[in-house]
């Protein structure tokens, strides 16, 4: 019963971990973009870009810190890094033919 428990503990703090580091990484790759490549790919502003990976970045980080327990709220900051990193991520990296992405 306790290597069950053990095992569970470590799971949920490796996940936890994986959540920070994507939303450390979508954060701070939101705020290396220029703001004119998210207008001219039709994506929402950088402010808001910024505003959520931001809330979900801290959210990750308190969430590793408290033992990466949180449940569905982590589960939903981890969604939004990931929208930010496959969707936005590559729409507004300035490589390739301007306006691939748009469809």
């Amino acid at each position: 019963m306790v290597t069950a428990l053990l095992f569970e503990i470590y799971l949920f703090k490796a996940l936890s971990l994986v959540a920070l580091v994507l939303g450390l990484w979508a954060f701070i790759d939101a705020a290396r973009r220029p703001a004119q490549n998210y207008q001219r790919e039709n994506k929402r502003t950088k402010g808001f870009w910024m505003g959520l990976t931001g809330v979900a970045a801290v959210f990750c980080v308190f969430s590793f810190l408290a033992g990466g327990g949180a449940g569905f709220l982590q589960l939903i900051a981890a969604c939004v890094s990931c929208v930010y990193l496959a969707d936005v991520r590559p729409a507004v990296g300035g490589k390739g033919t301007p306006g691939y992405y748009n469809y």
